[in-house]
């Protein structure tokens, strides 16, 4: 069967290169979703019935899939969450607002998505510890010695995207980890761009932390997932209490809370979620993601070559590694030129991509992006560089 029969939104007349924001969803997907709304609905370990026990069996089946896809060494490391943004806030709310002291350092960078600025700002505000910034080279991308250059006795974490959003490198994290461990400095890896497109063995990189989206990769919205080395989670308090995760309280306010991973899942879960997301983990893996990967990367390389033949076109990551290519029409504001390529039913994102402070280092405020994945073709970049060369409409269009 042709892959891209198995996406209802790929029957749209439309060619859809933003993949970065979110995939489309396979049947199969979409079918777990169904199933589990149509043939067994009902909350997931609070009933001692036959349909509750097999929400339960699905819910921590999904569990187990994610784990197997990441190849964590137990399934209580997977917390399920409501996607990147919150796993990266529960870490650092419920693990380092507890352990950072004042003048720690946290090492990011400028490429970094607002999920890994913003709550590390506003932690820096409650205990007065300090945000660097890892120097970028020529190619806007983190080497291993400017990671080192930025070390000191100070630093504590450094929290870093797998591949960036905008300009699409990958990091080297498994040698950060090594030599940051080796300084006693925790990793924090958000994996939204990087688990959808690769293979990520969180033992292998040696993670403390990893983040990322069901969404991203083939699943369902508002579901995603925060990994921790068992012993890390364990030290971590509650995000949220609530139902499900307390074993018992009393009247006095003692509480004993449940053991991983439910002690941080408070609350009825994105049960049909979580499903969809084994599912979507189900896809992947009988996809294979080395050769969704070495595809990916032969769309890339066709895409930049046909870019750069266009004279006005400006290609900011060519050297990048991963299937996102920033571009411009030469003095078109990025916004209309996705307007522009709209008209043709050509969807790419347009804007600063939640990466905000990353214009002190491209010194241009907006682009547009184009993220590719597996479903996405040749004969759809061609159409793309068809409308593109055709762009001086575009000037017709904004007189």
């Amino acid at each position: 069967m042709n892959i891209r029969e198995e996406f209802p939104m790929l029957d749209k007349n439309i060619i859809y290169f933003d993949n970065g924001a979110t995939t489309f969803k396979p049947k199969m997907v979409i079918d777990s979703i169904c199933d589990y709304y149509t043939n067994y609905c009902s909350n997931a370990h609070r009933g001692d019935y036959n349909i509750s026990l097999k929400t339960d069996m699905m819910y921590e089946g999904a569990r187990k899939k994610i784990k197997d896809l990441i190849n964590s060494s137990r399934a209580e490391e997977i917390i399920f969450t409501s996607g990147t943004t919150e796993s990266i806030n529960m870490v650092i709310e419920s693990f380092f607002k507890n352990i950072l002291k004042e003048n720690d350092e946290i090492l990011l960078t400028k490429s970094e998505h607002a999920s890994n600025l913003l709550p590390w700002f506003e932690l820096c505000k409650k205990i007065n510890c300090k945000v660097k910034y890892i120097e970028l080279d020529s190619d806007y991308k983190v080497t291993m010695g400017n990671v080192i250059s930025a070390i000191n006795e100070n630093t504590k974490v450094i929290s870093l995207a797998h591949i960036t959003n905008v300009v699409g490198d990958i990091r080297p994290i498994k040698e950060i980890c090594e030599y940051a461990h080796s300084k006693g400095i925790y990793v924090i890896v958000d994996g939204a761009q990087s688990v959808p497109h690769m293979k990520v063995d969180v033992t292998d990189l040696d993670v403390d932390f990893l983040a990322f989206s069901a969404h991203k990769m083939c699943g369902p919205t508002g579901i995603g997932v925060l990994y921790g080395k068992y012993d890390l989670l364990n030290e971590m308090t509650p995000y949220k209490l609530g139902g499900g995760m307390n074993a018992s309280f009393s009247s006095n306010g003692e509480i004993e809370y449940k053991s991983l991973p439910h002690r941080l899942e408070a609350g009825t879960p994105n049960i049909a979620g979580a499903i969809g997301m084994g599912a979507a983990a189900d896809y992947l893996k009988v996809l294979d993601l080395d050769k969704i990967r070495e595809y990916e990367l032969k769309l890339r390389e066709y895409l930049v070559r046909k870019l750069k033949e266009i004279d006005n076109i400006e290609v900011y990551n060519e050297n990048s590694e991963s299937g996102i290519v920033a571009f411009n029409i030469k003095n078109v504001f990025s916004q209309d030129t996705a307007i522009f390529l709209n008209d043709y039913n050509i969807c790419v994102r347009a804007g600063n991509h939640c990466a905000k402070i990353l214009k002190e280092e491209l010194e241009i405020k907006n682009t547009c992006r184009i993220s590719l994945y597996f479903y996405n073709t040749k004969e759809e970049i061609d159409k793309l560089i068809s409308v593109l060369r055709n762009s001086d409409t575009l000037y017709q269009q904004i007189l």
